[in-house]
């Protein structure tokens, strides 16, 4: 195991203790709600973009608890409603997450819609608490952009629709141009949230906050495209989910225009760049420069 690997190991331990809290069951029915976010939070994960969150935070001497672990927590219920959706019959029907039952699987499909949306509707709650910071404006612009990275018109929800779009593309569609939109919006909004979000709580000047968002960006890109070539040629076991669904929905992705080679290619170019954004931090972010690196090295 790598060093990177080892913290962030470490990190989603310290994680997961940190955020079991915001679920306690209620004592009523409603208590089944509670279980199935529960259930799909704490259901493994690299607790990638709350890591994002607090290594950046940390640039700017935000302490990790609970400034910068609370907006963490609030990020990854928004990305666990988003994989809740994601696998639901009507969009990728997947029965496996993080290698064990999906939440409409281990519960139903009505509880799963449900939770979903009570982890998108928590999310905000946590943002918005004083935990976050004492400066009411700095928790508003933490919420109002993270509405934006999972909204339907430049975020999370937007790349959602155009990778539905791309099942099913018309025969003169740019599928390059698509699968750039698609990435960038549908995995790279978050993962650029969890990097401004650190500056934000930091009060970052513009220019070392453009500098982390250039960052952000790059390994978004490089994520996804690494997520496409492990859907081809990965492990089932060790990523924990269905393999090869791309291919079989007609889905364009990286792999199915450019091929393996190339896509590796492209990813590893995009990791250098990324890093190189972070010059202007020196060694202070050999960290994120190490998790550059691993995003395009892991096999899960």
């Amino acid at each position: 195991m790598t060093d990177i690997q080892n913290r962030l190991k470490e990190f989603s331990l310290r994680f997961n203790d940190y955020i079991e809290q915001f679920f306690p069951l209620p004592d009523g029915a409603e208590k089944r709600v509670v279980e199935a976010m529960k259930y799909s939070v704490m259901n493994g994960g690299k607790r990638l973009r709350p890591f994002l969150v607090c290594e950046t935070a940390k640039l700017f001497d935000v302490p990790l608890f609970p400034a910068a672990a609370q907006t963490g927590a609030a990020l990854e219920m928004l990305h666990s409603y988003s994989l809740i959706h994601d696998d639901l019959p009507a969009m990728d029907n997947d029965d496996l997450r993080r290698g064990k039952p999906t939440c409409h699987k281990q519960f139903d499909e009505a509880t799963a819609i449900l939770a979903g949306d009570g982890l998108l509707t928590q999310s905000f709650e946590l943002l918005s608490h004083k935990a976050v910071s004492a400066d009411a404006g700095v928790r508003c612009e933490l919420v109002n952009l993270l509405a934006n990275a999972a909204g339907a018109y430049n975020g999370m929800i937007a790349g959602q629709m155009l990778d539905l779009y791309a099942e099913n593309a018309p025969q003169d569609t740019d599928c390059e141009r698509l699968i750039k939109r698609i990435e960038e919006m549908k995995t790279g909004r978050l993962i650029r949230y969890a990097c401004e979000a650190g500056a934000i709580l930091g009060r970052a000047p513009m220019e070392e906050r453009l500098a982390v968002i250039n960052y952000a960006r790059k390994i978004g890109v490089a994520f996804q495209i690494a997520d496409d070539i492990l859907d081809v040629e990965g492990s089932q076991e060790l990523m924990g989910k269905t393999l090869n669904k791309d291919a079989a929905q007609g889905k364009a992705t990286f792999v199915s225009l450019y091929g393996l080679e190339k896509a590796r290619q492209m990813a590893k170019e995009l990791v250098e760049e990324a890093k190189a954004s972070l010059g202007i931090f020196s060694t202070r972010a050999q960290t994120l420069k190490d998790l550059a690196d691993f995003i395009i090295e892991r096999r899960s």
